[in-house]
């Protein structure tokens, strides 16, 4: 049942990834709110288990808040590409442009060289395969 659920929302995002990609103002509006209210919902919470009191003022009182989720997402690898992200990193280390500044040109040009890679890893991926027989045949004729 929950990969069932699991698929299905897989692929429903899939579809409306596909269908906001083409209205980036619309697909950012979306994003957006969607996000605050999330965040918004989330600092809630934080605020009504703090008035609970107890361990939970503490847990949740601003300073500690800081330093526990910041200890978790420093164990899990997400503190830089949650507060800016590895595409943001890797394009500046890169001096690429932005995604939103490439032209459908740059684009292309870009499929091409992977194109390009793609097709010199498959002659060598042929030329590795022969290189390979030819060393079982040599092993096997020494062995005779």
């Amino acid at each position: 049942m929950f990969s069932f659920v699991v698929k299905f929302f897989d692929k429903l995002e899939d579809r409306v990834r596909m269908r906001l990609s083409h209205r980036s103002i619309l697909y950012a509006l979306i994003g957006g709110v969607c996000t605050i209210l999330f965040w918004r919902g989330v600092w809630h919470s934080g605020d009504i288990l703090m008035r609970k009191g107890g361990f939970w003022a503490w847990m949740f009182y601003e300073p500690i808040t800081i330093i526990w989720t910041s200890v978790a997402l420093l164990m899990t690898g997400l503190f830089v590409s949650n507060l800016i992200g590895e595409r943001v990193i890797i394009s500046g280390l890169k001096n690429e442009k932005k995604v939103t500044d490439r032209t459908a040109k740059d684009i292309q040009e870009e499929e091409n060289k992977i194109a390009l890679l793609n097709s010199k890893l498959d002659v060598v991926i042929g030329s590795l395969a022969k290189i390979k027989d030819e060393l079982s045949k040599n092993e096997k004729n020494n062995n005779s």
